[in-house]
Order: C-alpha cells, then structure tokens, then sequence
C-alpha cells in the first residue's frame, strides 16, 4: 500500500553531495528570511508574516535537521481530530502504554515521540524540533518532547503522538501544526463523528500542496458503518488530492485500562510501519518525496515575500527621504543662522557692545607705544567680566538655535511621517518621541559650544606666537580675543544692520593684536569648525529617525538576497528531481 498521495518518485537527496550541497543552501535561504522582517503594516502584510514564521519553523523544524541527517528513523507523526483516538491507537500500535489516552480534553499536551532505543540518538535538541525541550517524563509542558525508548518500535523508524488539530487550546493547535510540519510521514486520524469536519482538512490540503506522505485512519467507528463512512472518506480523499494515500479503519473498540485496544485492530497499520522501517530503499523514497516538497513550498512561498520585503524597504526608504529633507533643510538653515549675522540681537549684541564699547578699546591698542601703557589700564577695566558675558551669551544663543531648528525640524519629520499610516504606527512604536528634539540634545550643544570656545582660545595661541608677551595681548587675554573672534565668526563676511559697526571694530581689534592675515586664518577656521559642530549636532537628531528602522535590521538588499537564496535552492531542487526517477517537482 503506498504511504503518499501521489507517485514516490522525485528528488534524490541521498546523493551525499547534493544533499551537502542543498543543506547549505536552505541554511542560507533560512538567513535571508530570517534577515527580511515585514515591521511596517503595509496592506496585505499580515498573512505574509504568517507564512514567513512559518516557512522559517518548517526550515528549522524539519528541512535542515533532515537534510543534515537524511539516515534518520522515519518519522511519524499522528495527528487528526479531537476524539479520534490518537493516543489509543498510538499505545496500541507500540503494544503497550507510553501515552495517555481519555476523556478530558485536550488529552495530549505534551507531545510523546516512540522510538527504538537504538535510535535515541537520533532525537537529541540539536536535532528535530530544536526548540522543543527533551524529557523523559510524563509532562503537561508545551514546550517538551516526552522521549520514550520501546522495542516494540522497529528500527529506523519514530511515531510522534501530537495534540489535537482542532483543540481547544491555542498551544495545542500552534503545536500540532508545528509537528505535522516536522513530519516525514502522516498518520492523520480521524473518526466517523468528526471526518468531514473542515479543519482537518485545511491540514490535509496543506500536506497535498507540500507533497508530504500522507495516510489516513478512520477510527472510532461502529462496525456497521465502516464500510459506508470509509467508502465516503475515500472518495473525499480522492476528490482533494489523497486518492493514493492509504487508509486504514480501526473499528469501535474497548479501551483497556492501560489505555490500549485489542492487539488485532492495528495489526494492518503496525504492519504497513514496519514494513516501511524494513524497507531502505522506500523509506529513502518516501523521506526525499516529504522533503522535496517542503524545499518546493518553501521556496514557492519565499519570493512573495521577497516581493513584500522589498515593498518595505521601499516604504521605510521613502520615511527616511521625507526625514533626510528636512533634517538637510534644517541643517542648512542652522549653517546659514550660525554664520549671516542672525544670531547678533538682543543680549549676545548688547553684551558685545558693552565689551567693544564705542571704539576706545581699539583706539587703545592702536595708540603709540608711548601712550599704550596709560590708555590701556583705563580701556580694560572691567573687560574680563565683560568678555565671560559676551561668552555667555554666544553660548545661550547658539544653544537656542539649535534646540529651535532641531525642534521645529522634529515637528516637521513627524508630521510628514503620520501623512502615511505606517509612518505613524513606526512613531508609535519607539519610545523616542520623535515629535520633539531629542532629550539629550542640550547636554550635546553645550558640550559643542563649550569645545568651539575652545577651539577658539587655541586658534588665538597658535596665531599669536611671540605676540603673546605684547602689552597689546594681554590687555585683552586669549579669552578676550577668543569671544571677539567668536563674534566676528557668527557676524559673517558681510554683517548688515546695527551690528556691522560692532563687528567691524572687533575684526580691527584682532587685526591690531594678531596681524590681517593670521585674523582671516582663524576667522575661517573658526567658521569651519563651528559650521561642523552645528552639523553634528543634526546628525544626531537624524540618527534618532533612522533608529526605528535600524531596528529592525532590514537592509536594502534583503529582498535581493532573499530571491537569490530561493532560486539557489530551486536550482538544486530540478537537479535532484533529475537524479530520481519522477518530475512532479
């Protein structure tokens, strides 16, 4: 009797270099899915992320642990209906208890896997099924395989007792799902109460599409209406693509009170398993023809959602276009406010009028050498004090600057994202607000501002040279001549209005100290450095843009890889199919 529903014939994945070969492949296409997320609710999107968990578990769950083990037992998983008696017919076949049967649904929680004890090795959590846990107990833990070792179970060959594909309980249904999609073989149970029932049979339609080896058994069904039942199960089998796959009827028994019914009710499966077990040649057939349609429904799968990765990053790119604009807007309009003038009003100009004063401080230092020293103990009084608050208030103004076109360009990004519903959503989901500039934005300014002046006092040092001993210098100090060049920095090369009179007096101030060409040296410089400081600070209010979709470790060539990955895999899939005997691949 043929243990699938079509023909075993099909890849060869015995073959040891082809088989090496395409495991590497599927761990590769593994990584390019797992390095596709679809984050962005895009239309549609939902049902895709369904089936990318799922294509990843059926990789992780069964095609590579076979693949790299493509000896391993037979494994049968017996799955069906609720009530159909799984875990009785499990017990029955084996020949005694090694699961439990009864009642209380759901009865099977923690799924049980049989095997001989010479293939115990086969079954460790580096192998199938990785993320279920091994015991060796009776357990209720979803999250566990139980192991029991009978040698009952011929070698070469696992039965896997699952929950219910239609319990009650979520876990148990996710769990179910998740074992039939490890199996190499089904044994799908079901009864005459429950045989038409539709989600056992969206189960089945899903193991006709990945070509999976299926066989079937009508249980729990009263003498009497076997042959009606089982005549109308073939057909419907028959009509949905399972006319090949066997079928087995347990007739309504007496259960035991170790929870198993008489031995001759299972004597045709037990049968049928072991001559499956003892056939090499079939149960390589029969494992290639399971794994080369879960590679085919994998790769099949895997380029819809290439396709929807790529609609990601395109969505995500045109976040990113919509927030570079206005963090490069507002960059520029930060360089240009930091070096026309703008900032020169209100305090920062009136505590640099009260510094320069009406001219008499340059008059002084451009005085003769034998009135210098008597004109510049009356000119500097007070100038220290003056020059700190000329430094103050260049701070406080570039501070504001900053937090007010970081603010506003933060109010502009946001706005332009919650014009796309995923954009709103990605803002949404950071615990930045996004909305506003950032937290750490004014400890980042002051520590800029702070270093510029810096920068600045250094620039006087290394242009003064033997200039620093002059009377000329050290009536004003580096800090002195370092807010006069902060000033003349921020004026730009073309003050307007009532500045310019200020402004010009402070260049002449430094020219008279430093000479014309070293003042137009740092004067640039210290453009140039301010201009970068400003800059960075953008880029850091940017950055905070592009971290939701950093996050997500989508890069642009996801897709791209992701399509390359399946078509490898593909490639190798047709050239197995050409080693076996058949081409339904």
């Amino acid at each position: 009797m043929t243990p699938g529903h079509q023909a075993l014939t099909g890849a060869d994945f015995h073959d040891d270099g082809l088989s090496s070969r395409m495991l590497t492949e599927v761990v590769r296409l593994n990584g390019a899915l797992k390095a596709a997320p679809l984050p962005l609710d895009l239309p549609g999107v939902s049902a895709l992320r369904v089936g990318r968990e799922q294509v990843i578990d059926q990789l992780e769950d069964y095609v590579i642990p076979r693949l790299a083990e493509v000896e391993a037992p037979l494994l049968v998983v017996v799955g069906g209906s609720t009530g159909a008696g799984k875990s009785t017919l499990v017990n029955t076949i084996v020949g005694h208890k090694v699961t439990t049967p009864g009642l209380l649904r759901p009865t099977t929680r923690s799924p049980v896997l049989v095997h001989h004890p010479d293939d115990v090795r086969w079954f460790g959590v580096d192998r199938l099924l990785p993320d279920l846990a091994r015991v060796h107990d009776a357990t209720n833990d979803q999250n566990a395989i139980q192991l029991v070792a009978s040698t009952e179970v011929p070698r070469g060959l696992a039965i896997l007792d699952a929950p219910d594909v239609d319990s009650v309980d979520e876990r148990n249904r996710e769990l179910a799902t998740q074992l039939l999609a490890a199996a190499d073989l089904w044994l799908f149970v079901t009864s005459a109460a429950r045989y038409s029932d539709q989600v056992p049979w969206d189960h089945l339609k899903v193991a006709v599409e990945r070509n999976t080896a299926v066989a079937l058994v009508l249980s729990r069904t009263p003498a009497d209406d076997v042959a009606t039942v089982s005549v109308h199960l073939a057909r419907m089998m028959a009509a949905r693509g399972l006319k090949d796959s066997p079928l087995f009827t347990v007739a309504h028994g007496t259960v035991s009170a170790e929870g198993l019914l008489p031995t001759s009710y299972a004597t045709e499966i037990r049968g049928w398993l072991e001559a499956l077990a003892a056939d090499a040649s079939g149960r390589r057939e029969l494992v290639s023809q399971t794994v080369a349609g879960a590679v085919r429904t994998v790769t099949r799968k895997a380029f819809p959602i290439a396709d929807a990765a790529a609609l990601q990053v395109d969505a995500i790119a045109e976040l990113l276009v919509i927030a570079d604009k206005v963090y490069d807007d507002a960059q520029t309009e930060l360089a240009t406010a930091t070096a026309d003038g703008t900032l020169l009003r209100g305090d920062l100009l009136a505590r640099w009028q009260e510094f320069v004063g009406s001219g008499e401080l340059v008059r002084s230092l451009e005085a003769k050498v034998g009135f210098v020293r008597e004109r510049l103990v009356n000119a500097i009084k007070g100038k220290p004090q003056q020059a700190e608050r000329v430094a103050v208030a260049i701070e406080m103004a570039l501070e504001a600057a900053v937090a007010d076109h970081a603010e506003r360009a933060a109010g502009i990004a946001s706005d332009g994202w919650r014009e796309k519903e995923y954009g709103d959503a990605l803002l949404a989901s950071t615990t930045d607000d996004l909305t506003r500039a950032g937290r750490a934005l004014r400890a980042r300014t002051e520590q800029e501002v702070r270093g510029w002046h810096e920068e600045l006092q250094e620039f006087v040092r290394h242009e003064a040279g033997d200039a620093r001993h002059s009377a000329r210098f050290l009536a004003l100090g580096v800090h002195g001549l370092a807010v006069t060049l902060g000033v003349v920095a921020l004026a730009g090369p073309a003050p307007r209005g009532q500045s310019a009179e200020a402004v010009r007096l402070g260049q002449t101030l430094l020219e008279t100290v430093l000479g014309r060409d070293a003042t137009e040296r740092i004067i640039n410089q210290a453009r140039g450095t301010l201009a970068r400081r400003m800059s960075t600070l953008m880029s850091g209010e940017r950055a905070r843009y592009l971290a939701p979709a950093a996050q997500w470790e989508l890069k642009p060539d996801a897709p791209h890889q992701l399509r390359q990955a399946a078509r490898r895999v593909d490639d190798l899939r047709f050239a197995a199919a050409k080693k076996g005997t058949g081409d339904h691949l």
